[in-house]
């Protein structure tokens, strides 16, 4: 599918890896909506590519389907969905303060896997009732992380999460086959994204030095990179791709 004039929703769209697909998949010719629980994140980035700014909770069914609904006022019927809001945090199972707080682990469980899930699955009943472009209706991708095979200390409810990205993400491939609707996951290693860009200059040296090649951290435009050409390449379905320059985590 190419991307000129299609209607795309792009969730986690006010920053980070969201954003820099936003703007790559807008340089396409792409009608881009953005999804975000941070407003300012969402006007800003939507402003820089003549998109639509929206605001909501992933992991909710209301405020997805206004976000839908609005995404295809303005744009028409969505036809890539790009998954990238998420939470993380570290915390021991059990540690210093006692066992691992239920409603933390909740909570991202919630919001990566269920809000990933719950965008799919509302955006997809609604590319289902379009004609489709070539072989196909849409496209969904999802972001998973390197977590989600080599889960650190403290990451039990993050890895949890983006494992279970990666383990729906064929079965779900399957169950939208029928409807000619692809389903993708990239599993990003070490980025650059707000969480480390709070980090030292030599911190994110550090880090990336731990990246075999290239001995780096990864940028935001890479993932978007790739989510383009999964979207311009049919074959491409039902299968994670690890963006992360070979490394394989560490306990901590």
């Amino acid at each position: 599918m190419q991307l000129k004039d299609v209607s795309v929703l792009i969730t986690g769209g006010g920053s980070g890896l969201g954003a820099a697909t936003a703007r790559a998949m807008a340089a396409k010719g792409a009608r881009v909506a953005v999804i975000d629980m941070n407003k300012d994140g969402a006007e800003a980035v939507a402003k820089e590519i003549k998109g639509l700014a929206l605001v909501g909770d992933v992991s909710e069914e209301a405020p997805v389907k206004e976000a839908i609904a609005k995404a295809e006022a303005a744009h028409g019927t969505i036809r890539v969905l790009v998954n990238c809001a998420g939470i993380g945090g570290a915390v021991k199972t059990v540690g210093k303060n006692g066992a691992y707080p239920l409603d933390h682990f909740s909570r991202i469980i919630k919001v990566n896997l269920i809000g990933s899930f719950n965008c799919i699955r509302l955006v997809a009943e609604r590319m289902q009732t379009a004609p489709p472009i070539g072989e196909e209706r849409g496209v969904c991708i999802n972001t998973a992380s390197v977590a989600a095979f080599d889960g650190q200390i403290g990451q039990a409810a993050y890895s949890a999460s983006k494992g279970g990205i990666v383990g729906l993400t064929l079965p779900v491939a399957r169950d939208l086959a029928s409807l000619n609707i692809r389903v993708m996951t990239i599993a990003p290693g070490l980025f650059l994204t707000p969480l480390l860009m709070g980090l030292s200059e030599e911190a994110q040296k550090s880090l990336g030095a731990q990246v075999p090649h290239p001995a780096r951290l990864g940028d935001p435009s890479e993932y978007a990179q790739l989510a383009v050409a999964i979207v311009e390449n049919p074959m491409l379905n039902g299968e994670t791709i690890r963006l992360d320059g070979a490394i394989r985590m560490a306990p901590r």
